[in-house]
């Protein structure tokens, strides 16, 4: 998990692609050729009620309500404008009324068809036209003699019933087609953002690892230089803690790419002090961490790191002092500042990664200038959610 992300699991993947096959390629076809099987009836009903010339008709007229109704996927989605709906229901509509002289009472098996199409594309909305269908089933049938001793007859007991039944299945079948549909675009939206926050992640921490090892780095063998010519024992002992924070530094960028860095405040009081004294500036930082909070020993950790990382780079200062309280830490200094060297990372970098961090912890964070001269950075959690 990655800033409360789930990433998608392996099984979490398989389930998104199904939720894709189903949507694309040739099984919304499949599904809806399934029920072109039940125009058996229509055809019993033709062959048994018409004869010659009216026999081919009524077939044609059924083949070609069969071709029209296996493009019925294109129009219900709703990228489909209305206009090219309603011409296309109108055909079939229009064919399925053909059909009824040459197939009787079996012919309203058609409007089982529209009521699946109308749901499909209109919803609830369709209710009036599923009442309409499935009255006219009823009642047309009833009305004409010739029709009673058909074989449709017999089918046309159920159709009038299976109309509204079929329209609420098909509701339903929809209803959780597109609300998987909905979820695997959500799901693959957060496995989208989830890698953009990791990346966004391993950026910020390369920025705060690097920026306060190289910068030690670089104070220490500039010391190293300076002590050359006048100390070589001491020169030589400042080049193998360089020696030593480079692997160390290396160590901190292959733990922030694996996800398993570890910032404590009081390692980072322990190599600022250490930092501060290589660049000659006087120290007071806390000596016990015990009053915050371990929840929170982390975040000020990162904070005491940018903070001390700031003074050395940029202050001109001498003297830093660190506060710690319950809920807050303080980096203060007494410089005046001076402008980042040329080619440097741009300022504030760090400041934007910990307000990130202050922020998924409920806290703020406040740096600026003092009136008094030099510069302070404060990190400061709601007191409520400090215990």
């Amino acid at each position: 998990m990655v800033n409360d992300v789930p990433l998608a699991t392996p099984g979490e993947a398989d389930w998104l692609a199904s939720q894709r096959q189903w949507a694309d390629g040739w099984r919304p076809v499949a599904l809806v050729a399934l029920p072109l099987a039940y125009l058996i009836y229509v055809v019993i009903s033709v062959t048994e009620n018409s004869r010659g010339a009216d026999q081919v008709a009524g077939y044609a007229i059924l083949a070609a309500f069969a071709a029209c109704w296996l493009a019925a996927p294109l129009l219900i989605t709703p990228h489909t404008s209305g206009r090219a709906f309603w011409a296309y229901f109108g055909i079939l509509l229009a064919l399925s009324l053909a059909e009824l002289p040459f197939a009787r009472a079996a012919g309203f098996v058609a409007f089982v068809f529209l009521t699946m199409l109308s749901v499909g594309r209109l919803g609830r909305r369709s209710i009036p036209l599923v009442a309409a269908f499935s009255v006219a089933a009823l009642v047309v049938p009833t009305v004409i003699p010739s029709w009673h001793v058909s074989l449709g007859a017999s089918f046309n007991d159920v159709t009038p019933v299976a109309i509204p039944v079929i329209a609420i299945v098909t509701f339903a079948i929809l209803q959780v087609l597109r609300g998987n549909q909905a979820l695997a675009e959500a799901r693959a939206e957060l496995a989208r953002l989830a890698a953009e926050n990791e990346r966004m992640r391993i950026a910020r921490d390369l920025h705060d690892l690097l920026g306060h090892s190289l910068t030690t780095i670089t104070v220490k063998a500039g010391l190293a230089r300076r002590l050359g010519p006048a100390d070589p024992a001491q020169a030589l002992g400042q080049i193998a803690e360089v020696e030593e924070l480079c692997r160390r530094a290396l160590a901190d960028v292959r733990s922030a790419v694996s996800g398993y860095r570890d910032v404590t405040l009081a390692g980072e009081l322990a190599h600022g002090r250490e930092l501060l004294r290589a660049s000659g500036i006087a120290a007071e930082l806390p000596t016990a961490t015990d009053i915050v909070d371990p929840a929170h020993q982390e975040l000020f950790g990162w904070a005491v790191r940018e903070g001390l990382t700031n003074v050395v780079r940029h202050a001109r200062a001498s003297c830093c002092t660190v506060r710690l309280s319950r809920s807050a830490v303080e980096i203060v200094d007494d410089g005046t500042g001076e402008p980042a060297p040329e080619g440097a990372v741009p300022p504030g970098n760090g400041l934007s990664g910990l307000r990130e961090r202050a922020s998924v912890a409920g806290g703020r964070v406040d740096a600026g200038p003092l009136q008094a001269g030099g510069w302070q950075l404060r990190v400061t959690l709601d007191p409520e959610g400090v215990r």
